[in-house]
Protein backbone atom coordinates (compact mmCIF):
# COMPACT_ATOMS: atom_id res chain seq x y z
CA UNK A 1 0.00 0.00 0.00
CA UNK A 2 1.34 3.53 -1.11
CA UNK A 3 1.28 6.51 1.45
CA UNK A 4 -1.39 8.97 0.17
CA UNK A 5 0.04 11.60 2.20
CA UNK A 6 2.16 14.23 -0.14
CA UNK A 7 5.63 14.51 1.00
CA UNK A 8 5.72 18.39 1.73
CA UNK A 9 9.37 19.68 1.04
CA UNK A 10 11.40 21.36 4.41
CA UNK A 11 12.03 24.75 3.65
CA UNK A 12 15.47 26.14 3.66
CA UNK A 13 16.84 28.14 6.56
CA UNK A 14 17.64 31.61 5.73
CA UNK A 15 20.92 31.98 3.96
CA UNK A 16 23.70 32.56 5.93
CA UNK A 17 25.21 36.58 5.59
CA UNK A 18 27.64 35.98 2.45
CA UNK A 19 28.94 33.29 1.04
CA UNK A 20 30.83 30.93 3.41
CA UNK A 21 34.95 30.94 2.92
CA UNK A 22 38.23 32.60 4.80
CA UNK A 23 36.27 35.38 3.21
CA UNK A 24 32.81 35.23 4.64
CA UNK A 25 31.92 38.06 7.75
CA UNK A 26 31.20 34.28 9.14
CA UNK A 27 34.95 33.75 9.71
CA UNK A 28 35.26 36.99 11.46
CA UNK A 29 33.12 35.44 14.15
CA UNK A 30 34.11 33.65 17.30
CA UNK A 31 32.62 30.49 18.25
CA UNK A 32 30.21 32.07 20.38
CA UNK A 33 28.98 34.41 18.05
CA UNK A 34 28.61 31.83 15.09
CA UNK A 35 26.99 30.27 17.55
CA UNK A 36 24.76 32.97 18.04
CA UNK A 37 23.88 33.74 14.33
CA UNK A 38 23.23 29.47 13.71
CA UNK A 39 20.40 29.82 16.76
CA UNK A 40 18.81 33.08 15.10
CA UNK A 41 18.34 31.15 12.00
CA UNK A 42 16.89 28.44 13.44
CA UNK A 43 14.58 30.91 15.59
CA UNK A 44 13.49 32.57 12.49
CA UNK A 45 12.74 29.31 10.47
CA UNK A 46 10.92 27.80 13.75
CA UNK A 47 8.87 31.28 13.80
CA UNK A 48 7.79 30.99 10.18
CA UNK A 49 9.63 34.30 9.78
CA UNK A 50 10.80 35.18 6.00
CA UNK A 51 14.06 37.18 7.83
CA UNK A 52 16.29 36.71 10.73
CA UNK A 53 15.97 40.10 12.52
CA UNK A 54 17.25 41.92 15.15
CA UNK A 55 15.36 40.53 17.99
CA UNK A 56 16.13 36.80 16.70
CA UNK A 57 19.68 38.11 17.08
CA UNK A 58 18.97 39.57 20.05
CA UNK A 59 17.11 36.06 21.73
CA UNK A 60 19.68 33.53 20.42
CA UNK A 61 22.80 36.23 22.30
CA UNK A 62 20.70 35.84 25.64
CA UNK A 63 20.43 31.89 25.26
CA UNK A 64 23.62 31.20 24.06
CA UNK A 65 26.77 33.91 25.44
CA UNK A 66 27.65 33.86 28.69
CA UNK A 67 29.24 37.42 28.46
CA UNK A 68 26.23 38.56 27.29
CA UNK A 69 24.49 37.70 30.14
CA UNK A 70 26.37 38.81 32.62
CA UNK A 71 25.95 42.67 31.21
CA UNK A 72 22.62 42.38 32.01
CA UNK A 73 21.52 44.30 35.56
CA UNK A 74 21.09 40.78 37.26
CA UNK A 75 18.86 37.56 36.60
CA UNK A 76 15.06 39.25 37.19
CA UNK A 77 16.00 41.87 33.95
CA UNK A 78 17.41 39.35 31.79
CA UNK A 79 14.57 37.06 32.70
CA UNK A 80 11.81 39.63 31.55
CA UNK A 81 13.79 40.41 28.22
CA UNK A 82 13.56 36.62 27.84
CA UNK A 83 9.97 36.60 28.79
CA UNK A 84 9.11 39.36 25.93
CA UNK A 85 11.42 37.16 22.96
CA UNK A 86 9.74 34.03 23.68
CA UNK A 87 6.12 35.64 23.65
CA UNK A 88 7.35 36.74 20.03
CA UNK A 89 5.49 33.52 18.55
CA UNK A 90 2.52 33.45 20.91
CA UNK A 91 1.57 37.21 20.39
CA UNK A 92 3.84 39.78 21.57
CA UNK A 93 5.44 40.21 17.96
CA UNK A 94 2.95 38.27 16.03
CA UNK A 95 2.60 41.90 13.77
CA UNK A 96 5.85 41.59 12.74
CA UNK A 97 5.16 38.11 11.05
CA UNK A 98 5.00 39.26 6.99
CA UNK A 99 7.16 42.61 7.24
CA UNK A 100 10.60 43.59 6.70
CA UNK A 101 12.52 45.20 9.99
CA UNK A 102 13.86 48.13 8.25
CA UNK A 103 15.11 50.27 11.33
CA UNK A 104 16.99 52.82 8.41
CA UNK A 105 20.50 51.73 9.95
CA UNK A 106 20.96 50.93 6.35
CA UNK A 107 19.70 51.43 3.04
CA UNK A 108 17.20 48.98 1.20
CA UNK A 109 18.56 49.93 -1.78
CA UNK A 110 22.50 49.22 -2.36
CA UNK A 111 25.28 50.51 -4.86
CA UNK A 112 25.49 47.06 -7.13
CA UNK A 113 28.80 48.13 -7.52
CA UNK A 114 29.69 47.49 -4.45
CA UNK A 115 32.11 44.17 -4.03
CA UNK A 116 30.17 41.84 -2.54
CA UNK A 117 33.44 39.62 -1.54
CA UNK A 118 34.93 42.54 0.51
CA UNK A 119 31.03 43.15 2.40
CA UNK A 120 29.59 40.08 1.96
CA UNK A 121 26.42 41.05 4.73
CA UNK A 122 25.52 43.99 2.25
CA UNK A 123 23.53 41.48 -0.04
CA UNK A 124 22.94 39.40 2.29
CA UNK A 125 19.37 37.50 1.45
CA UNK A 126 17.17 36.15 4.74
CA UNK A 127 18.33 38.88 6.68
CA UNK A 128 16.58 41.81 7.43
CA UNK A 129 18.42 45.43 7.27
CA UNK A 130 18.10 45.95 10.27
CA UNK A 131 19.70 42.73 11.44
CA UNK A 132 22.38 43.14 8.51
CA UNK A 133 23.61 46.59 9.34
CA UNK A 134 24.02 45.15 13.44
CA UNK A 135 26.20 42.21 12.13
CA UNK A 136 28.36 44.74 10.23
CA UNK A 137 28.30 46.61 13.48
CA UNK A 138 29.88 44.55 15.18
CA UNK A 139 32.76 43.13 12.37
CA UNK A 140 33.44 47.29 12.42
CA UNK A 141 34.07 47.33 16.70
CA UNK A 142 36.24 44.61 16.08
CA UNK A 143 37.91 46.24 13.87
CA UNK A 144 38.08 49.63 15.93
CA UNK A 145 39.77 47.27 18.62
CA UNK A 146 42.30 45.70 15.96
CA UNK A 147 40.93 42.73 16.13
CA UNK A 148 40.13 39.75 14.29
CA UNK A 149 36.99 38.03 15.42
CA UNK A 150 33.80 39.99 16.61
CA UNK A 151 32.21 38.82 19.67
CA UNK A 152 28.74 39.09 20.71
CA UNK A 153 29.20 41.80 23.11
CA UNK A 154 30.16 43.26 19.85
CA UNK A 155 26.77 42.21 18.29
CA UNK A 156 25.33 43.45 21.55
CA UNK A 157 26.53 46.65 21.04
CA UNK A 158 25.43 46.89 17.77
CA UNK A 159 21.86 46.19 18.23
CA UNK A 160 21.48 48.52 21.26
CA UNK A 161 23.17 51.32 19.06
CA UNK A 162 19.65 51.33 16.62
CA UNK A 163 17.48 52.93 18.57
CA UNK A 164 14.67 52.25 15.52
CA UNK A 165 15.40 47.80 15.53
CA UNK A 166 13.17 45.37 17.08
CA UNK A 167 15.61 44.03 19.53
CA UNK A 168 15.58 47.50 20.94
CA UNK A 169 12.07 47.39 20.98
CA UNK A 170 12.01 44.20 22.77
CA UNK A 171 14.79 45.48 25.35
CA UNK A 172 12.69 48.95 25.88
CA UNK A 173 9.12 46.93 26.58
CA UNK A 174 11.68 44.96 29.60
CA UNK A 175 12.46 47.89 31.27
CA UNK A 176 15.93 48.36 29.78
CA UNK A 177 17.72 51.12 28.48
CA UNK A 178 19.54 50.17 25.10
CA UNK A 179 21.54 53.22 25.90
CA UNK A 180 22.95 51.90 28.96
CA UNK A 181 23.12 48.11 27.71
CA UNK A 182 25.26 49.18 24.76
CA UNK A 183 27.75 50.99 26.86
CA UNK A 184 28.43 47.81 29.58
CA UNK A 185 28.46 45.75 26.14
CA UNK A 186 31.63 48.29 25.27
CA UNK A 187 33.36 48.31 28.41
CA UNK A 188 33.44 44.76 29.03
CA UNK A 189 34.73 44.28 25.42
CA UNK A 190 37.34 46.50 26.26
CA UNK A 191 38.00 44.66 29.09
CA UNK A 192 38.36 41.39 27.67
CA UNK A 193 40.60 42.88 24.81
CA UNK A 194 43.09 44.52 27.41
CA UNK A 195 43.02 40.41 29.18
CA UNK A 196 44.26 39.01 26.22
Amino acid sequence: MQNRTPRIPEQPAPNPVGPHGPDSPEARFTVELATVVTGARRRALRDGDRQIDTAHLLHSLVESDPEVREVFDGGPQLAKVLGYLVQRSIGYGLRWQGSVEDSGAVPVVRDPARDPAREPTAAAEGWSPSAVAAMEGALHRADLRGEWRARGLDLLAALAADGECRAVEVLSRAGVDARWLGERAEERTAEASWRV
